[in-house]
């Protein structure tokens, strides 16, 4: 089971990273009160365990933007959380051979259902306030499942200690959590061990 702690933007939280080792961490280049500007991204990306694949988090964002931080090496994955459509990805594509990750605002069966046509490589569903500490309607996602739905995807959107074992029986091929590892608005290193161990715990069983 694959792990994405999101909204990095503190030498501290990559100390806590390097430690847990999750798959994959994110750096907002968004208006977000996660933003991390591409300079500092840089230094926070040269002190991140090799072993850690860093995302970059876009929303809207200029395409040659993008590039830049991909060709100065600062992100391994991108992931498109605005408006960007299969035009735009097809675009990226033909410049950087690079995964692609495209988040979907749920609020329906078919709007999962839809997302299967994304020339994305992954989707990652998440509810319409992308952020927000909040969850979707998980009864989605199954009842998209029962109807054939079968991309792999990350989960994201409210995930937290209590909910993990539930959101995990909808085997997503990783979580992506935030929010939910911070407390007063910074990433909280209990909080993320908590969280990482159970898991691996459930996944182990």
């Amino acid at each position: 089971m694959k792990i994405k702690v999101c909204g990095l933007f503190r030498e501290q939280d990559i100390d806590y990273v390097n430690i847990l080792k999750p798959s994959f961490i994110g750096f907002v280049f968004a208006k977000s009160k996660r933003e991390v500007k591409p300079s500092f991204a840089r230094i926070l990306k040269s002190k991140l365990n090799d072993s850690i694949k860093a995302i970059g988090v876009f929303v809207n964002s200029d395409i040659d933007f993008i590039l830049n931080l991909i060709d100065s090496n600062v992100i391994s994955l991108i992931q498109l959380h605005g408006d960007e459509n299969n035009d735009f990805i097809e675009n990226l594509k033909s410049k950087r051979n690079i995964i692609i990750i495209k988040a979907i605002k749920v609020n329906s069966v078919e709007s999962i259902l839809k997302s299967r046509d994304s020339l994305a490589d992954f989707l990652l569903f998440d509810n319409l306030k992308g952020g927000s500490g909040e969850s979707f309607n998980w009864d989605y996602l199954s009842q998209a499942q029962k109807r054939g739905f079968k991309r792999e995807y990350f989960l994201a959107g409210g995930l937290n200690v209590d909910n993990i074992q539930q959101a995990l029986s909808l085997k997503p091929y990783c979580v992506d959590i935030s929010g939910g590892l911070e407390t007063n608005g910074i990433k909280d290193f209990n909080k993320m061990k908590s969280f990482i161990y159970k898991v691996r715990g459930i996944h182990n069983e």
